[in-house]
C-alpha cells in the first residue's frame, strides 16, 4: 500500500522513481542538490487520509512547507472572498514590505496539476515574489479537479483577475499595472487568461508550464518515470481535469492548441532541464513567438520540475525569484 502511495506524493501525483537505466548518460545525470531533493522526496511520511487523493493533497503540502524555505515576512496577509456564481472564492492578497498607495499588482495562480495545492502550497514562493517585485499579489484558491473539471478553476482565476481590475482604486492599485503569473497547471490557467485579458496585463510569467494533455513529447518519453513527475498519473491528472471529448480540443483548456495571441502581454517562460514539461513549454513559447509576441525563454540546467518548492536546498529558486522580478519591473515601468 505504502509503495503504492508514494507514486502519489507530489503536485498530487508525482513519482520519485529513478530515471529508467535505458536513457542516455547526459539525460540522467543529476546534481548533489537535485538528488539530495530526490532523497528528501522519499522521506516524506505519508498522511492517512480518505483516499489516495486526499493523502496526495496533504502530502503535496508537506513537500512544499518543508522545502520551500524560511517565509519571508510582508506587511500584510488579507484573505477574503470574492462572490461568484453559487460558490465563493477565497483569495488572499499579500502587501509587501514598503508597500505604497498605488502600487502594482500581480496575479499568482498555483500549480499542483489541476487537482493539488492551495495557499499553503505555495506561501512561500508568493512571499519572495512580492518582495522582490514590490507589487501586491492577489493568490486565488480556485476550484480543483476531479470535483471540479475544466472550465470551474479557469473561471474562478478569470472572475478573481477582473474583480482586482475592477477594484483596483479600492485596494490601493495601479489598475495599468498588473501582471499575471503560473506554475505549471497554474501555467495554464495563466495562459488562458492572457489570450483572452492580456490587454490588461503588463505581462505574464509562465513557469515549467503544463500546455500539452498528450504527453507525447520527447521529453515526456524520457522522464516518463521521473524524477519528480511521473506519466502515467499526469495522464490521469488531465483526464480528471478535461471531462469531455470536446474540452480536450479547448484551445482554452489546452495552450498548446492555440492559434491567437493576438491578446497575449510579453511572456517569460521558465523551463527546467529535467522536466518532463520541458519540451511542451518550449513549443508554447515558440507558438507564441511565431504570432510576433515578445517571449523570453529560460532554461535552468540540471533544475527538475517543481523546483521552485525546493529553496531550502537549491539556490537556483532565488536566481528564478529575482529573473521574475526584473522581467516584471522592466515591463510594468512601460
Amino acid at each position: 500500500m505504502r509503495k503504492i502511495l508514494f507514486t502519489l506524493i507530489i503536485l498530487g501525483i508525482i513519482s520519485c522513481k529513478s530515471i529508467s537505466k535505458t536513457k542516455k548518460k547526459s539525460e540522467m545525470e543529476l546534481t548533489p542538490q537535485i538528488s539530495e531533493v530526490l532523497n528528501h522526496l522519499q522521506k516524506i511520511e505519508v498522511f492517512q487520509g480518505k483516499s489516495p487523493l486526499d493523502i496526495s493533497r496533504k502530502n503535496y503540502e508537506t513537500m512544499a512547507q518543508q522545502m520551500s524555505g524560511k517565509k519571508e515576512k510582508v506587511t500584510i496577509i488579507e484573505e477574503l472572498s470574492i462572490p461568484a456564481d453559487n460558490h465563493q472564492i477565497p483569495v488572499r492578497l499579500y502587501k509587501p514590505k514598503g508597500n505604497v498607495s498605488k502600487s502594482p499588482a500581480i496575479i499568482y495562480i498555483h500549480g499542483g496539476w489541476f487537482i493539488s495545492g492551495g495557499f499553503e502550497t505555495h506561501d512561500a514562493i508568493v512571499r519572495q515574489i512580492a518582495n522582490a517585485t514590490g507589487a501586491v499579489i492577489l493568490f486565488a484558491d480556485y476550484r480543483l479537479a476531479p470535483e471540479h473539471p475544466f472550465p470551474a478553476g479557469l473561471n474562478d482565476c478569470k472572475q478573481a483577475t477582473k474583480w482586482l481590475i475592477e477594484n483596483a482604486e479600492r485596494l490601493g492599485i495601479d489598475q495599468q499595472k498588473i501582471g499575471i503569473v503560473g506554475d505549471s497547471a497554474g501555467g495554464t490557467l495563466t495562459t488562458s487568461l492572457a489570450t483572452e485579458m492580456g490587454n490588461q496585463l503588463k505581462f505574464q510569467v509562465l513557469i515549467y508550464p503544463a500546455s500539452d494533455h498528450t504527453l507525447s513529447t520527447q521529453s515526456w518519453e524520457t522522464y516518463k518515470d521521473g524524477p519528480v513527475l511521473n506519466k502515467e498519473w499526469g495522464i490521469q491528472a488531465w483526464k480528471w481535469y478535461l471531462s469531455s471529448d470536446e474540452d480536450q480540443k479547448n484551445p482554452s483548456a489546452v495552450p498548446i492548441l492555440m492559434t491567437d495571441f493576438k491578446e497575449t502581454p510579453p511572456t517569460l517562460v521558465i523551463l527546467a532541464e529535467h522536466d518532463p514539461l520541458r519540451d511542451e513549454g518550449e513549443q508554447l513559447a515558440q507558438n507564441m513567438k511565431k504570432s510576433g509576441i515578445s517571449v523570453k525563454t529560460t532554461f535552468y540546467k540540471d533544475m527538475v520540475h517543481g523546483f521552485m518548492h525546493m529553496g531550502t536546498i537549491l539556490p537556483e529558486v532565488q536566481s528564478a525569484v529575482k529573473e521574475i522580478a526584473e522581467f516584471a519591473t522592466q515591463n510594468l515601468e512601460k
